[in-house]
């Protein structure tokens, strides 16, 4: 058998890497994570916690994370230990995981986290329930629950959005979101979240900053529908992160990439359900520095009020991002929640007037099935543009069931605020290279006439657009 000439063989393996980007079938799932062994045990019980729910267990549970930290550090590098929680209710303050701790929270047990200000510490940045600081080799499992009771911090229940509690007054922070955050993994590497629930948080949920390796998967975390601000997972300036088989019922965003101090990059995201009055998956506000390398494959997104959004504001610039295989269904909430019920929304507008553009190219839709009450939104800026886009096997439908006002574009936060707009199937601005094939529009058509065009831009400001296999209809 005749063997290829490398020329054409080094061709062909070009194009397949050019190609796979594009496939149509599902991308593999990323290999399990290592589980962290048993190794040996240690009760809180037996450090005298009474996991009543009444008296705070903070002493004996911190004494069993130093017991246990002190065995994992005695045994074989990359060893870990377990601090168990049997069942029951352990109140507790603040307590430090530390290197070679996984955190065994058995099913019928919960940590609450307490909801007094003296119960974190003084500094504001670590105001969480569970926090780990530069550890290694660190996790929460075990089937039970962590529960930051944050209904207790609502000052005003609202059907629309909850007015909470701010510990502004005490000088440790400024502004309306001065709350604890549930659990906090800060420069850690080798982080392992698994078979555990999230439940209540006052503030963000999950944060995961700085961190190198982390494994989240199997979370289920449930939060407030009307509470502002308390996020489902959050990742900063995080790197090699996987998140898979998750729940997320939250009010705001629900995963949630931010750039504050370096870039983010290979972060995946597989197999979650998520239902929120912000964004399912969101990119920014925070922007500083460049993601890159993210994957979100085969997830389900129900009644929120964004689907897959940017909001890139700080100068940082985003490449090589795939969205593939995802259900959405959005809808309009109250407008003091950011959105408008956008399925994809993509915004670069600066923060301020002497805030950087930042610039987003690559980026690729495919196999994405939406429902909406608003169309898709593009909207890059004179100094960050959107370049080489692509839309691959889209269908979106779009039809009206709730009675809160459209035509209004939200450019939120900064920028142009709230902005009166036609409607449209995709609005677009400051575009340079946009594909679109295989995409199919579908409008009710008892409320078509509320839908001013398919597709709105001006030439002026988007260029590079091309179209294979497009199509709008009615539908009754």
């Amino acid at each position: 058998m005749a063997v290829p000439p490398p020329s054409l063989l080094r061709s062909a393996l070009r194009l397949l890497v050019y190609l796979l980007p594009f496939a149509q079938w599902p991308r593999p799932p990323p290999p399990p994570p290592p589980v962290p062994g048993p190794g040996a045990s240690f009760s809180v019980r037996d450090f005298g916690a009474a996991g009543d729910g009444c008296r705070y267990d903070t002493a004996a549970i911190q004494d069993a994370i130093d017991a246990c930290h002190a065995h994992a550090a005695a045994a074989a590098a990359g060893c870990t230990c377990r601090v168990a929680f049997p069942p029951g209710r352990y109140l507790t303050a603040t307590v430090r995981l530390k290197s070679g701790v996984v955190l065994d929270i058995q099913s019928g047990a919960t940590v609450l986290g307490g909801t007094e200000i003296g119960n974190y510490p003084r500094e504001a940045d670590r105001w969480y329930v569970i926090l780990a600081e530069g550890a290694r080799d660190v996790g929460i499992t075990g089937g039970g629950a962590v529960d930051g009771q944050g209904l207790e911090f609502v000052r005003r229940f609202d059907e629309r959005k909850n007015v909470m509690v701010s510990w502004n007054k005490t000088g440790a922070c400024l502004g309306d979101e001065c709350r604890p955050r549930l659990v906090g993994f800060v420069g850690c590497t080798n982080v392992h979240v698994w078979n555990v629930s999230l439940n209540q948080p006052a503030y963000w949920c999950l944060h995961i900053v700085r961190c190198v390796n982390t494994f989240i998967h199997d979370v289920s975390i449930y939060g407030d529908f009307n509470t502002p601000n308390n996020d489902g997972i959050d990742i900063d300036d995080s790197n090699h992160t996987v998140i898979t088989r998750c729940k997320i019922d939250t009010g705001d965003d629900a995963i949630c990439p931010k750039t504050y101090t370096g870039p983010l990059y290979n972060l995946t995201a597989t197999d979650c359900w998520i239902r929120t009055k912000s964004s399912a998956i969101k990119l920014g506000s925070a922007s500083w520095f460049d993601f890159r390398g993210l994957v979100f494959d085969n997830i389900t997104i129900v009644e929120s009020h964004r689907g897959l959004g940017m909001q890139i504001r700080d100068g940082g610039n985003v490449n090589d991002i795939t969205f593939s295989n995802i259900k959405i269904s959005t809808r309009y909430y109250h407008p003091s929640w950011w959105g408008r019920a956008e399925p994809i929304y993509i915004t670069t507008c600066p923060r301020h007037s002497w805030s950087k553009e930042g610039a987003v190219s690559n980026i690729r839709f495919i196999n994405i099935t939406a429902d909406s009450e608003n169309g898709v939104f593009l909207s890059g800026s004179k100094g960050g543009l959107l370049r080489n886009l692509r839309f691959s096997n889209v269908n979106v439908t779009y039809k009206r069931w709730t009675s809160y006002e459209g035509g209004l574009v939200d450019y939120r936060p900064g920028c142009r605020g709230l902005v009166k707009h036609s409607m449209a199937g995709i609005i677009m601005e400051h575009i340079k290279g946009l594909e679109i094939e295989n995409v199919n529009m579908r409008w009710a058509e008892e409320k078509s006439w509320q839908w001013d065009n398919p597709m709105d831009f001006r030439p002026s400001t988007v260029n590079g657009i091309s179209f294979r296999n497009f199509r709008s209809d009615l539908y009754s």
